[in-house]
């Protein structure tokens, strides 16, 4: 599971990253640094959450969401109201 791991992480690095570089214009290191030190990143890392399943436009949802009210869990993506 550890290398399937690293692969699906290495997935959503690359995918979100790019969303927020494309986003808020920022540098793509600074975009991966802002998605990796997010709680969202944290929520991704935990395998009890299963959130592989989610598509990247969701986890940027997700990410999105945090930097707005500071909290992934009030992403639409999630609450679907």
């Amino acid at each position: 599971m550890k290398d399937e791991m690293i692969f699906i992480l290495a997935f959503y690095n690359e995918k979100v990253s790019q969303m927020i570089v494309d986003k808020y214009g920022v540098e793509p290191l600074s975009a991966l640094r802002r998605f990796l030190y997010s709680e969202t990143y944290k929520m991704l890392t935990n395998v009890e959450l299963e959130m592989w399943d989610f598509s990247p436009l969701g986890i940027f949802d997700m990410w999105e969401a945090e930097q707005i009210t500071g909290n992934p869990r009030n992403s639409l993506y999630l609450r679907r109201d």
